[in-house]
């Protein structure tokens, strides 16, 4: 090879290694450990998201194109599960890394020690307990939440850590809070900082704004229902109070359309708001988690809405990672909680932690996973919904899954691997296995 050819294969060489370099320093992404120190965090989510009916998860219908895209460049958890079957305890465990037992914001009201009924407040209840937005806010993030009000009301302290933090109208949807975080983001831009967007958008409070006529509906439908809000209330509290709503085949298979409709409709949104930010040009430094905070019945047992029970359409949630330049897609079966969250998201950006965060979060960071690694994780979740149903189950790594309701002491065995519905309840067949997991989600509950 000739003096000049090997000149220029070295100034070649040369070129290539700096703009590998500035292209890692300017992302600031280290593949083999997943760490994006300082990265921008953005954290969507959805109410009353259900993990079976997204496309990513193996959803027939085309509900989801533009989260199944997002999730192709993603970490997709096929078992995610939610501390919680309804927003309020749901959203602040997964932003607290601790159990609603543990943070207290099981019910919009509690008793003070007067006997009088007031509101619930994590800073009063917990003045100790830190928020992701408060520990990011520490590590030099600027922070804004934008939601849909009513159970991330500020009052309960969800907007602790915030900076700036939308909460005027309630039941709002992506139509709502994405513009807003879009004007927010051309602001804060070229800062570093955390974002949280949520909607009501699949909420049975939250009413259509566009019209999809026959997307999913069928053109033929001529049932009862209009889908508007007040019948959705009414059907929501038959199920509470009577357990059961007396439906025909069409009716239900109305609502559960209705449903797909709503979920089309929010991602259409999403689409929208991931050019946005793409054409912003902050993609390459951020993390973007999708995820639902619980999901929704749509009468698997004869019922509609949620926070009743915990059974697994309401606490399997869809939980989708994107980390620029980790990887294209990985679809990952290990069973994970929302209170791995947090713990994730401060091992992924290296944040500095101090006083007793790591004492506080009861989640592991995901990272291990994400790496191959294998973690083998038990989810508890809780519901006092409304103060109508106490009830707390453990669903084990190796799908076992135990429910117990306090008022009434019932128990409730069921195999997933065997019976994803949730449908035969061994608690009889299988005494052994029953007792052991009692035994353990009695020593979440109480500590002993």
């Amino acid at each position: 090879m000739s003096n000049k050819k090997f000149l220029v294969l070295t100034v070649m060489l040369l070129v290539f290694i700096v703009l590998g370099c500035k292209k890692l320093e300017t992302n600031k992404f280290q593949s083999q450990n997943l760490k994006c120190k300082d990265c921008n965090v953005v954290v969507i989510g959805l109410t009353a998201l259900r993990a079976d009916h997204v496309g990513v998860y193996g959803y027939s219908k085309n509900t989801t194109p533009n989260i199944d895209s997002v999730a192709s460049k993603s970490f997709v958890f096929k078992n995610a599960v939610s501390a919680s079957s309804w927003t309020l305890p749901s959203f602040m465990s997964m932003f607290t890394s601790t159990y609603p037992s543990e943070h207290g914001i099981k019910n919009n009201y509690i008793r003070n020690n007067e006997g009088k009924l007031v509101r619930a407040n994590l800073r009063e209840l917990n003045p100790n307990i830190k928020t992701l937005a408060e520990v990011l806010n520490e590590n030099g993030y600027v922070t804004a939440g934008f939601t849909g009000n009513v159970h991330l009301n500020r009052t309960f302290g969800y907007s602790i850590g915030f900076e700036t933090y939308f909460d005027a109208i309630p039941f709002a949807g992506l139509e709502t809070t994405l513009p807003l975080a879009l004007k927010w983001l051309q602001k804060n831009r070229d800062k570093k900082f955390f974002l949280f967007i949520q909607g009501y958008d699949l909420h049975g409070r939250y009413e259509l704004q566009n019209d999809y006529s026959g997307k999913f509906i069928g053109k033929n439908y001529s049932g009862l229902y209009k889908g508007s809000k007040e019948e959705q209330i009414l059907l929501r509290n038959l199920s509470l109070e009577q357990g059961h709503v007396n439906l025909s085949e069409g009716d239900k298979e109305f609502w559960r359309s209705l449903y797909n409709t709503k979920l089309y409709d929010a991602d259409a949104r999403l689409g929208d708001f991931f050019s946005e930010i793409e054409d912003l040009g902050i993609l390459n430094d951020s993390i973007i988690i999708i995820l639902g905070d619980h999901g929704e019945e749509l009468f698997e047992r004869s019922r509609i809405d949620h926070g009743f029970s915990l059974y697994d359409e309401l606490i399997r949630i869809p939980l989708i990672i994107y980390i620029p330049y980790s990887v294209r897609y990985k679809f990952i079966e290990n069973q994970v909680r929302t209170i791995d969250i947090m713990p994730t998201i401060l091992n992924i950006i290296n944040a500095n932690l101090t006083g007793n965060i790591n004492g506080q979060m009861k989640g592991v960071s995901l990272t291990p996973l994400m790496n191959g690694q294998v973690l083998n994780l038990n989810a508890y979740s809780e519901t006092d919904y409304l103060y109508k149903v106490f009830k707390r189950s453990i669903r084990k790594s190796n799908g076992w899954k135990f429910i117990y309701s306090i008022d009434t002491n019932e128990k409730e065995l069921y195999n997933l691997n065997e019976d994803p519905g949730e449908k035969n309840n061994l608690i009889d067949k299988e005494p052994r296995i029953a007792y052991e997991l009692e035994q353990e989600l009695f020593k979440q509950i109480y500590g002993t």
